[in-house]
């Protein structure tokens, strides 16, 4: 809301300033959301297009126009202290999310979007007892939570705002999961800090459009604050193993402290927050422990190395090899890079931007700006992208792209590719995907090819043989010196929960019931034979096209929540998913599997597992998921 004296002349131009900082489509939305004047969206409709290469061409005048509109407004806001409640029919929603997106949007979206217009967005969200229990059954409760990064904070706001008692146990000695435990240069995020974040705490001061690691760990830092979660938070506590007491409907946890010693825990309801990139992975090669240097990987980054001067071999050129890569070749004596295969890489023209002060102030003043921001953001990270990854099965090249959209991708990438290598051909050629646009893990472009035409730069696409004293030898017999090595290789996400042991009805072991690399859950949640045991960031609920994960944990959340009151309101003991329910939901997730880029055969990825099945990302759609999770359906689950 707008301060109070804006009619000032100095608020006047203060105003002015921001107006003309923020984007006009989206000042456009705010707008026509407060007075419901559908005339701008027609005046602004011809002037943008999306998802891929988003751009608004609206001309000077009619930004000019809608700016004077908006200041109107915002003074009247001003001086009477009230903002309308402009409650947008289905119609005016619909026409809005086009305009917003530049292309048209199923009337799916039309209920997430006004969900997420509320004014109170963690109580839209939040838990609403149909009949509150009383204060021993919140006590009997207890819960459990594993982990305080991302997933493990949000589910303890929404516990606390529930009233059910809860611990979050952390094996680090900080919140922040990812974001604590990555400190390698150049990490950062790479979808838009406006989305990524919790909806109900925008945070309006980013700095930049893409923040990096420290701005990203005292983002949840102050969330833990903020909401008041330290004192259910158990620092330098690593879980080791969880059992399920059928006689007393608990789980007997296993934990351990820093200096080793056990603590025995117990609670009704056990939730793991762990995640799945926080397990590094180290590639199998040989030859590994003869190196003479430092060798480490991103993950567990060495805060004492210094790089500058150094010969830096780097094997891996995936997301945190991207970002690395650039941080370092300005300093080191010689950066090598070893590439196994390549990665469409987008460029954003605001992944190196800061964001101005009007921008700051236009998204924590301007009534309903920042809603359709992230509505923008949400469409053009995630899903308009979706139609993108689904297979034709007419289109006749299925060898290098799925459909006509997905070949429109790849040639705006490649375009991209080609104009910053244009006079090195020979770079060209080894860093051009022959597999379809979204195969593996799209990256942003951090000034990557610039980097690789530096003359203290060398890609290596030669496999490399064995790990020597000196450095990295390829099998065409070729040794590269090196004084240290970087492992950009990823992390086991096929591994998910390892190392923990948890352990369900008659002592089966989770990982026994999966088999080898093979998690699955229903809604990436829950799993038969485990009453009460919920997964956030589970199997099937990772993002690789684009989107948010922040949004995934809150949709699971909720629907964990709804299980919880049914727990609760019905006087059960424990809650289960279905067998039949989970083994249906699986089987759709792999047909949908099936028809998309991730099961191409001319590429591999971390997302499937040895026998080709996609394990760790969703098939969904972001608006399917909410739908998905945003109710609950008593006959898919087992109380007692």
């Amino acid at each position: 809301m707008l301060d109070s004296g804006a009619e000032t002349s100095a608020d006047a131009a203060l105003l002015r300033r921001a107006l003309e900082a923020a984007d006009p489509a989206t000042l456009l939305l705010s707008l026509v959301q407060l007075t419901g004047e559908k005339h701008w969206l027609e005046a602004a409709k011809p002037f943008i297009r999306g998802p891929m290469n988003y751009q608004e061409f609206m001309p000077e005048p009619l930004r000019a126009r809608v700016r004077d509109r908006l200041a109107e407004v915002l003074a009247e806001i001003s001086r009477s202290g009230r903002t309308p409640p402009r409650q947008a029919d289905d119609s005016l929603l619909r026409e809005m999310m086009a305009v917003a997106t530049g292309e048209t949007v199923s009337d799916d979206y039309i209920a997430m979007m006004r969900e997420d217009l509320t004014d109170d967005n963690l109580a839209s969200r939040s838990l609403k007892w149909r009949k509150t229990p009383g204060p021993d059954a919140l006590q009997a409760t207890q819960v459990v939570i594993i982990g305080a990064g991302m997933s493990g904070l949000y589910a303890g706001i929404q516990l606390q705002q529930a009233g059910i008692p809860f611990v979050i146990l952390e094996k680090n000695d900080a919140v922040g999961g990812t974001w604590y435990e990555n400190i390698y240069p150049g990490c950062g995020v790479d979808t838009p800090n406006h989305f990524y974040s919790y909806a109900f705490e925008p945070n309006h001061e980013w700095s930049h459009f893409f923040a990096k690691r420290d701005e990203l760990w005292n983002y949840f830092e102050r969330v833990a604050d903020k909401y008041d979660l330290r004192k259910h938070i158990r620092l330098g506590t690593e879980v080791v193993e969880a059992r399920y007491d059928e006689a007393g409907a608990v789980w007997r946890i296993t934990a351990q402290g820093q200096d080793g010693t056990d603590q025995q825990l117990t609670a009704r309801v056990l939730v793991s927050a762990v995640g799945v990139l926080n397990r590094p992975k180290l590639p199998d090669i040989a030859g590994l422990d003869s190196f003479a240097g430092p060798a480490f990987h991103t993950a567990q980054w060495d805060r004492d190395f210094d790089w500058r001067g150094k010969r830096v071999a780097m094997i891996g050129t995936g997301a945190s090899g991207h970002q690395v890569g650039p941080s370092l070749a300005p300093d080191v004596e010689r950066l090598t890079i070893f590439q196994r295969s390549p990665h469409w890489v987008v460029p954003n023209p605001n992944y190196h931007e800061g964001v101005n002060e009007g921008k700051k102030w236009a998204l924590a003043n301007v009534p309903f700006y920042l809603r359709w921001y992230r509505f923008q953001l949400f469409w053009g990270f995630a899903d308009g992208l979706h139609a993108a990854l689904t297979v034709d099965p007419d289109w006749p090249h299925p060898e290098r792209s799925l459909n006509a959209i997905n070949e429109k991708h790849r040639h705006f990438m490649t375009r991209h590719m080609r104009a910053e290598l244009e006079d090195r051909p020979d770079l060209l050629q080894k860093v051009v995907p022959d597999y379809p646009a979204y195969g593996k893990r799209i990256l942003i472009d951090n000034y990557w090819f610039r980097m690789l035409k530096r003359d203290n730069v060398d890609l290596v696409t030669d496999p490399i043989d064995r790990i020597v004293p000196e450095g990295v030898r390829t099998r065409d017999g070729n040794i590269w010196p090196a004084d240290a090595l970087v492992f950009a290789t990823g992390f086991m996400v096929s591994k998910m929960l390892h190392p923990m042991k948890i352990r369900g009805r008659k002592g089966r072991e989770l990982h026994d019931v999966w088999g080898p690399d093979d998690a699955k859950a229903y809604l990436g949640l829950t799993v038969p034979g485990f009453p009460n045991f919920f997964m956030l960031t589970g199997p099937n609920t990772g993002l690789a096209h684009g989107g948010n994960q922040i949004f995934m944990t809150e949709c699971g959340v909720r629907h964990m929540m709804l299980a919880l009151r049914e727990l609760l309101e019905g006087g059960h003991r424990s809650i289960e998913c279905k067998p039949e329910i989970y083994e249906a939901y699986n089987r759709k997730v792999d047909a949908m599997h099936a028809r998309m880029v991730w099961t191409h055969p001319g590429m591999t990825n971390w997302y499937r597992n040895p026998h080709g099945r996609v394990f760790a990302i969703t098939p969904w759609r972001l608006v399917e998921y909410w739908k998905m999770t945003a109710g609950f359906d008593k006959a898919e689950y087992e109380m007692r």
